[in-house]
């Protein structure tokens, strides 16, 4: 079976590109990384893509005259490469029709909360303010809007008393590296469906 081709975006260090990565070189993952892009340049990220000799590109948003026009370079890049399936992993932007268009049910989001409780910017901090007694993290479909497309893999960590935004978010991402991988197994390996917002996973 040919690799299916990633596309990872990136804005800060990676480290969830990084997991993906090596779930990839070590064949759990049925797939290669094409290229990883970033709207920063001063990603720590790219520079590790780059050590590791990763295809990489830098698109900065302020080179660009609107959203739309930085979201169409960066499909233009993706698609240079081949990429089949886009992975999102701390990619601070939200994306534009034309870019979610380019590859409709094929672009991936991770989030440190237990979607749809806790979108936005800060998962890990809310629910802690909440009070819930578990949080975790989700890989989701991407649509227009935040934080909100068909829920694929989510994985639990328990809230505990002694929890502050750090250790909690510590916690979450470890499964974060976890979960994103056993996601894109399960999109790539198993015939799969939407029925409304449920992604449904066939025998």
């Amino acid at each position: 079976m040919a690799l299916a081709r990633l596309g990872i975006l990136i804005s800060g260090r990676g480290s969830n590109m990084m997991a993906i990565v090596a779930a990839c070189e070590v064949g759990v993952v049925p797939a290669e990384v094409a290229v990883v892009v970033s709207n920063r340049a001063d990603a720590p990220g790219i520079a590790w893509a780059r050590e590791r000799g990763l295809a990489t590109a830098v698109l900065p948003q302020r080179d660009f005259g609107d959203r739309e026009a930085h979201d169409r370079a960066i499909v233009d890049r993706l698609q240079q490469a081949g990429v089949e399936w886009v992975c999102l992993a701390g990619y601070m932007r939200l994306l534009s029709k034309p870019f979610i268009a380019a590859y409709p049910s094929r672009i991936l989001n991770i989030h440190p909360a237990l979607l749809p409780s806790f979108p936005g910017l800060h998962g890990q901090q809310d629910a802690l303010e909440w009070g819930v007694r578990v949080s975790g993290c989700t890989v989701h479909l991407v649509d227009l809007e935040l934080d909100h497309g068909p829920i694929v893999v989510q994985r639990t960590v328990p809230v505990e008393d002694t929890d502050d935004v750090d250790t909690l978010s510590a916690r979450i991402l470890e499964q974060e590296h976890h979960a994103y991988p056993e996601a894109l197994v399960k999109l790539l390996s198993q015939p799969w469906r939407l029925e409304g917002r449920r992604v449904v996973f066939e025998a």
